[in-house]
């Protein structure tokens, strides 16, 4: 029988996102078999994002300032205010960060609309983008959601909200993955790399 310290600690791993309950034990006896240091760390450091973790108030990525703080993105005078990019969530942000390809701003959205899940226009971050987009330094807006059902249904609706406002509103080319092969990919992807075609 296992003590109930370590029952409590695996139910707790085991809410975690892509974390069943075998791999939380496995995560839980690391733990415990870790130096004490280790656990002492481990925990310090999930105290301190709840704790210090905040929502830039500007692009809504985040930061560890206080609140009202903006994020490194925000305070990094190297990257172009004419260009913004419009992403569903943190991980979108930093992944399109990861290509080292784009150095404008960011807009996070935090989620897509979804009617079936009550998500509306109203529970996105769509009426600060609006907002910051009235500020007129923005010539751009590259809107980078998933290629899914919800993902496009928020890229139209955003296209349908900032084309009258006359900026430029671009969206991420789909199609064909490097290394793919034509035989397997599905008819919906060859269809829209067909469509976003460019020149050689």
């Amino acid at each position: 029988m296992t003590p109930d310290a370590l029952n409590r600690l695996t139910a707790q791993l085991a809410k975690l996102p892509g974390i069943g309950e075998k791999t939380a034990q496995r995560l839980a006896f690391h733990v415990l078999r870790a130096p004490p240091d280790y656990a002492r760390g481990l925990a310090a450091a999930l105290l301190e994002v709840v704790d210090k973790v905040r929502l830039c108030h500007n692009c809504f990525s985040l930061t560890d300032g206080a609140d009202g703080a903006l994020c490194g993105f925000c305070t990094d005078a190297r990257r172009d205010d004419r260009m913004l990019c419009v992403v569903e969530g943190i991980a979108d942000e930093l992944a399109i960060e990861r290509t080292r390809e784009f150095r404008g701003r960011y807009h996070v959205l935090h989620g897509v609309l979804s009617p079936l899940e009550g998500v509306g226009p109203d529970q996105l971050r769509i009426r600060e983008l609006l907002v910051r987009l009235e500020a007129g330094k923005i010539e751009e807006v590259i809107v980078a959601t998933n290629p899914d059902v919800e993902g496009e249904a928020t890229a139209l609706y955003l296209v349908k909200l900032l084309k009258p406002i006359g900026i430029k509103v671009t969206r991420l080319a789909q199609g064909i993955p490097m290394g793919g092969d034509l035989e397997y990919a599905d008819q919906a992807t060859l269809a829209r790399a067909l469509a976003a075609r460019r020149d050689l």
